[in-house]
């Protein structure tokens, strides 16, 4: 991936990060999700894939990363509490729904 990484980071505006992005089909699904949602940032777009990858450990025995995925859970879940607790304190409750479920 260092060619990859070598494009992402001489790109300057959208299209040159889309064009940077298209052979890994993974990311130009986030990075196209995020496009056509104005909602949506690219950031939760990569959070809601985390929170996905996350809840799958839960389906497999006898490993260690169902720890790990609990724990990142957990933080998805104190930013989802943040987020409604600033939607709340600026009076922006329109917004507030906007946070990523986890399940």
């Amino acid at each position: 991936f260092p060619e990859g990484q070598m494009r992402l980071a001489r790109a300057a505006d959208p299209q040159a990060v889309a064009a940077a992005i298209e052979p890994y089909g993974t990311y130009r699904a986030l990075f196209q999700e995020a496009a056509d949602d104005p909602d949506r940032a690219l950031e939760d777009a990569f959070f809601g894939r985390e929170v996905g990858l996350c809840r799958l450990a839960f389906e497999q025995q006898f490993h260690y990363g169902v720890f790990y995925a609990y724990l990142r859970l957990k933080e998805q879940e104190i930013r989802n509490i943040v987020w409604i607790a600033e939607c709340i304190s600026q009076k922006n409750k329109k917004r507030i729904n906007n946070y990523i479920p986890i399940f």
